[in-house]
């Protein structure tokens, strides 16, 4: 790997990072990490003074999300075609992974506000694997920059 490249991978992990950890505690602040506050941030909370969402207000918050999760996962998955991992079923499985984690992240809350109240689970498992996904990729490339 030339070592100008090197630089600007380095230079989007360090962002990465930033992105994950303002995700993670903007997700905490605004969600929360239990099935119940999770169904009251979709459903509405009469004592918490909190309304419910509706699905085209859902459809307004994901749009931009959509192209954001796809570009940076896009982006970072890429980058692992310069490595010696590239060829291996691992990639393909990572890459599948992020797919069906982004996925689920992003359209698990319609089913929620449809009363399918496990999809809380979904909505929160999702976003953890796309943190872990974000995260290990984030350091198989570290570990790439590191060796060469």
């Amino acid at each position: 790997m030339h070592s100008l490249y090197r630089y600007s991978v380095l230079y989007f992990l360090l962002f990465s990072l930033l992105l994950l950890g303002s995700s993670f505690l903007i997700f905490e602040h605004k969600i929360g990490f239990s099935q119940l506050e999770v169904v009251h941030y979709y459903l509405g909370d009469e004592e918490s003074f909190m309304i419910a969402k509706t699905p085209l207000g859902l459809l307004k918050i994901i749009l931009p999300h959509i192209f954001a999760f796809g570009l940076f996962m896009m982006v970072l998955l890429h980058f692992l075609v310069f490595t010696n991992k590239r060829d291996s079923s691992e990639v393909l499985f990572i890459i599948y992974a992020a797919f069906i984690a982004a996925f689920l992240e992003l359209f698990s809350p319609f089913l929620i506000l449809g009363g399918v109240w496990v999809f809380a689970y979904v909505k929160m498992a999702s976003f953890f694997a796309m943190l872990g996904i974000s995260l290990y990729v984030s350091y198989l490339l570290f570990v790439s920059i590191i060796k060469e």
